[in-house]
């Protein structure tokens, strides 16, 4: 029987594909959620604005930790140590 590794990645492929733009667009929104909380008095609304950021704020720190673990090589770390 063949022993098994499991590997975590945003893609099983390995498809190459990195763009920072998703972890933009969600950086966006969270700081328009933060807008809209302080323009409301709505107890019900400043809960689900909560919610809402803290998923949002989730999804950079995902977007931007795979561009870190899988786009930015050795190579590129040892090239540009100011990464």
């Amino acid at each position: 029987m063949r022993q098994v590794t499991i590997a975590h990645a945003h893609c099983d492929l390995y498809c190459g594909v990195y763009d920072p733009a998703q972890a933009k667009i969600e950086a966006m929104s969270v700081l328009k959620i933060a807008q809209k909380y302080h323009a409301t008095d709505d107890p019900v609304f400043r809960d689900r604005a909560i919610l809402l950021k803290e998923e949002r704020a989730e999804d950079v720190k995902h977007h931007l930790m795979v561009l870190w673990a899988d786009f930015f090589t050795t190579e590129h770390r040892e090239q540009f140590s100011n990464l």
